[in-house]
C-alpha cells in the first residue's frame, strides 16, 4: 500500500527567522535530522510563529541527506523543510510497524533524493513508497519481535560504550588527567618516535592505475570509525600506487590530521596512507595503546584549534609540538595489559552485536523486501 494511504503527509517549512528563540518562548523547532537525538528530537530552537506543526507521536522523517532518518516527537513542535511528519492512520497501520517499515526504505528513499548540493526528496516520492501491509495482529506480531532484537542490540552497545568508559577511568585512575598534569616528565610527541606524514605523491582518484592492488590503502575515515585498532580496509594500491607512496609497518598509530582532526587508531596490518594521516612509531618510551588513549583526552581541544579554510586541518609541527606524560614504561605495559584484556570482552560482546544486526537485517529483508 502507498505512504500516502497509511499516513498524512506534512511537509516541513520554516517559518521566519525572526521568529527563532533560545528562551523557550512558544513552540520547540526542528530544522532537520541535526536535532534528532536515539528516539526523540532535542529541543534547541523554540518559535513563536510556527509555520507546520508535527503533532505527539507522529514519526519524524529527514528528507534532505541524509535522507530517511528518523525520530518520534514527543510534544507538539514545528518543523522545518529538512523534516516530514507522517500522522499515522492507526486503524490500518501499526506505528511501531511503519517505523520499521521505513527504516528498511532508507536505501530506495536515497535513491530517489536529487539535487547537486544535498539530495532531498520531496512529498511524491514519500507518497508513492509502497509499504507490505498484512494484518493488524501481524504488523504488531513482527513489531514486537524487532522491538526485541532492537533492544538487544542496544544492550550490546551500551555495555562497549560502558567498557570505553573503563579503560578511560582506568587511564585517569593510573596516570591522572592529562591535561591538568602535575606528576609526570612530559616529552614532544616527536621525541617519543618517528612521526611523519603519510605519502601520495598522485591522487588515486586522478589515476585509477593506482589502485586494486594488495596493499592496503587507509583513509581518514578508516582511522575515525575503528576505535583502538584498524582491522579492515576497502582500498588498495597497486605496485605503482606503492611506488609514490609508503608502507607503513602493523603497530604504527595512525593520526588524523584533516577533516577528523586528531583521531587516533593502530595498524593491526602493513598499510600505506596520505598525508591526511600521519604515522607515529614509538620509540622504547612509550607505546601506541598508551598513546592512542592519551590523544582521547585532547582530540577535541585540538579539533577546536585548527583552523578552517576549506575545511578544519593542523599540521605536522603542532604534532610534534604536543607535550605527552611520559609515566615509567612498565606503568604503561602494565596499563596496555588491562586494555588488552578489555579487548577481548569487547570482541566478545561486538560479535553478538554484529550476529544480532545480520538478525535483524534478514527479518526486516524478510518482512519489507
Amino acid at each position: 500500500m502507498r505512504l500516502a494511504e497509511i499516513c498524512e503527509i506534512n511537509m516541513g517549512q520554516s517559518p521566519e527567522s525572526s521568529s527563532y528563540n533560545e528562551s523557550g518562548e512558544g513552540m520547540p523547532f526542528f530544522q532537520g535530522n541535526a536535532d534528532f537525538g536515539e528516539l526523540h528530537p532535542k529541543v534547541r530552537i523554540w518559535c513563536n510563529a510556527p509555520t507546520k506543526i508535527a503533532e505527539c507521536g507522529d514519526i519524524l522523517i529527514s528528507v534532505r541527506a541524509p535522507i530517511g532518518a528518523l525520530n518520534i516527537a514527543d510534544k507538539q513542535c514545528c518543523i522545518g523543510r529538512g523534516l516530514a511528519a507522517l500522522t499515522v492512520n492507526e486503524t490500518l497501520c501499526d506505528p511501531k510497524y511503519l517505523w520499521y517499515g521505513l527504516e528498511c526504505k532508507v536505501d530506495e528513499l536515497n535513491s530517489k533524493g536529487t539535487g547537486s548540493t544535498f539530495k532531498a526528496i520531496n512529498k511524491k516520492t514519500l507518497a508513492e513508497t509502497e509499504m507490505p501491509l498484512p494484518p493488524l495482529e501481524e504488523q504488531r506480531r513482527i513489531a514486537a519481535l524487532l522491538d526485541k532484537i532492537s533492544d538487544l542490540i542496544a544492550k550490546r552497545r551500551a555495555q562497549l560504550d560502558k567498557l570505553d568508559l573503563l579503560v578511560k577511568a582506568r587511564f585517569v585512575e593510573m596516570f591522572g588527567d592529562p591535561s591538568v598534569n602535575t606528576r609526570w616528565l612530559t616529552m614532544k610527541l616527536s621525541q617519543l618516535g618517528e612521526l611523519n606524514r603519510g605519502v601520495s605523491k598522485h591522487r588515486p582518484r586522478n589515476d585509477p592505475r593506482l589502485l586494486g592492488g594488495t596493499y592496503p590503502l587507509i583513509q581518514t575515515g578508516d582511522v575515525s570509525n575503528s576505535g583502538l585498532y584498524i582491522l579492515s580496509y576497502s582500498s588498495t594500491y597497486s605496485e605503482l600506487g606503492l611506488e609514490q607512496s609508503r608502507l607503513w609497518k602493523s603497530g604504527t598509530l595512525c593520526i588524523t590530521i584533516a577533516a577528523n582532526i586528531a583521531q587516533t587508531s593502530i595498524l593491526t596490518f602493513d598499510a600505506c596512507f596520505p598525508d591526511s594521516v600521519v604515522g607515529f612509531v614509538p620509540n622504547d618510551n612509550t607505546n601506541s595503546v598508551f598513546i592512542h588513549y592519551w590523544f582521547s583526552f585532547f582530540q577535541k581541544i585540538l579539533e577546536e584549534q585548527a583552523p578552517q579554510v576549506a575545511q578544519k586541518n593542523i599540521n605536522l609541527k603542532i604534532l610534534s609540538d604536543l607535550d605527552v606524560i611520559v609515566p615509567p614504561y612498565t606503568l604503561q605495559e602494565t596499563f596496555s595489559v588491562f586494555v588488552s584484556h578489555v579487548q577481548k570482552s569487547k570482541l566478545m560482546i561486538q560479535q553478538s552485536l554484529d550476529k544480532l544486526e545480520t538478525l535483524k537485517k534478514a527479518m526486516m529483508q524478510q518482512y519489507f523486501g
